[in-house]
């Protein structure tokens, strides 16, 4: 049988112990794979192993969406009231904010965040997510459609059945709940695949399942590798439709395998922040740290290009540069009450983002920073670099780390312009007190085939309730993200035409 994993903390933010099952959850049972593997998983802060987790293969899939599938049409789906589905993801709710401190410490522990942020946004966003949806369950509508007074003409908005979802690492419990909330309301049934590094939350949050009272088969986790997992779910025949968050350098393959589905997909960023002169100095310069620093960069949304213009760019750069020389000093243990920086999540993602920082190195000026924090574990200074030009990588490419470009301009239209200069924005923020010229801005800026959301006077600030911007297909979040999980059905009843 699947063995635990228990952790005693004893720390000056959170002193108790944490237990999960490693194995796979499928069929509402703790499982081991049929064919046996493990992954290993790592603290980013000390670069040691802290446990072993199970590894499905394509066969566990298989046993898997079997189990969905029966559930689909036996216990959920159709077959549960969106009121009983909505009381059983409030109950989730509950349970997960009785156990706050032990999800937020697991998190910490497996990602690298500070508890306190893991607490206060991972794991608080995650119980307001499934709440915000459990609201939602029973209010998921069609219409009656006036034809003539001889035929009724209705829709139903009916879930597809078994859904495939791929969570990222850099908010493995946050994500899951983006993609199970709306998902579980409208009635489909769900194979899931956490990061292979980050599993240890969506682990977790499986052993609330059964004691939430949501029926057997109708959530399964599956930990494992993109390759194989990943690859399994984007292509396999019998589900419906596949919703996945990943960079934009490993989004191909499952494109390609999910081509035939419907597919919702977040797939990274290189957000732009234009401050004009008329900007509150100091809110932009918290908001601009915030942008790039939060997360330790690891965030689609995270705003990597700032753009400032000529009249106050001195004063901007000096006052960025004490932010991230704070940011710098708060950098160390995610368990420290004083921490307001912590790891990479891996030795791959540090390599990758050093490796971004050392091209930066060839044509750009490091401002500050550009180097390890420590000798232990997976920790960056927070970066800044300066003389930057747009054709450069790190103009162009989304390092996903504490490295931002900051830019001179002169004139609106040049900004614009230069905001525009990317293939995948996602978000943009505009910094001035002219309200209408902020909008106008926020107006034009996009990335190349996909929309960019707009914010005005902040920056990685969004809302439960409203939809998230994909650099891909499909919205998440707010009424929205349920059209991603609900097919249209046309309903036509002969009340009185004849022949």
């Amino acid at each position: 049988m699947p063995g635990t994993f228990t952790r005693h903390f004893d720390t000056p933010v959170y002193k108790g112990t944490a237990t999960i099952n490693t194995g796979l959850f499928i069929n509402g049972q703790w499982v081991d794979p049929v064919e046996p593997a493990t992954i290993d998983v790592v603290n980013p802060a000390t670069g040691k192993v802290v446990t072993s987790v199970t590894a499905g293969s394509l066969k566990d899939v298989d046993i898997a969406v079997e189990a969905a599938k029966k559930a689909y049409k036996t216990s959920w789906g159709l077959k549960c009231l969106g009121s009983v589905r909505g009381k059983l993801l409030n109950r989730l709710s509950d349970l997960l904010e009785a156990n706050a401190d032990e999800f937020s410490a697991l998190e910490s522990l497996n990602v690298g965040k500070t508890f306190t942020m893991s607490k206060m946004g991972d794991v608080r966003g995650t119980i307001s997510v499934l709440r915000y949806y459990a609201g939602w369950a029973d209010k998921v509508h069609g219409k009656t459609v006036e034809t003539n007074e001889n035929k009724l003409a209705y829709t139903r908005h009916e879930p597809y059945g078994v859904v495939g979802q791929i969570i990222p690492w850099n908010f493995s419990l946050g994500m899951l709940s983006w993609k199970v909330g709306p998902a579980l309301a409208t009635g489909n049934t769900i194979v899931l695949k956490p990061s292979g590094i980050t599993p240890l939350t969506a682990l977790k949050f499986a052993g609330l399942l059964n004691e939430a009272g949501i029926p057997p088969n109708v959530v399964n986790i599956i930990n494992g590798y993109g390759q194989t997992i990943g690859d399994a779910i984007s292509h396999h025949p019998l589900i419906e439709t596949v919703a996945f968050t990943e960079s934009i350098i490993t989004r191909r393959k499952p494109l390609r395998k999910a081509i035939l589905k419907v597919i919702t997909l977040e797939l990274g960023g290189k957000s732009p922040i234009i401050i004009f002169d008329d900007a509150d100095l100091d809110q932009a310069v918290k908001w601009a740290s915030r942008g790039i620093f939060f997360n330790m960069g690891q965030v689609c949304t995270a705003g990597s290009r700032i753009f400032v213009q000529e009249g106050i760019y001195d004063q901007f750069l000096a006052k960025f540069t004490a932010a991230a020389t704070a940011v710098e000093a708060g950098t160390g243990d995610p368990f420290s009450p004083g921490t307001l920086h912590g790891p990479q999540v891996s030795q791959t993602q540090f390599d990758r983002v050093m490796g971004y920082i050392d091209i930066g190195k060839e044509g750009a000026t490091v401002h500050v920073g550009g180097e390890r924090h420590g000798e232990e574990g997976y920790f960056i200074q927070p970066t800044i670099f300066t003389d930057c030009k747009p054709e450069m990588k790190i103009m162009q490419e989304e390092i996903f780390g504490p490295v931002a470009a900051v830019v001179k301009f002169k004139t609106e239209e040049e900004a614009v312009e230069a905001a525009n200069n990317t293939s995948y924005g996602l978000a943009c923020s505009v910094f001035s007190q002219n309200g209408t010229r902020a909008l106008r801005v926020a107006h034009q800026l996009h990335g190349h085939m996909y929309p960019c959301d707009g914010v005005v006077n902040c920056s990685n600030s969004y809302d439960i309730s409203v939809p998230f911007a994909q650099s891909g297909i499909g919205r998440e979040l707010g009424e929205y993200a349920l059209d991603m999980y609900t097919q249209v059905k046309s309903v036509h009843v002969n009340i009185g035409m004849k022949l």
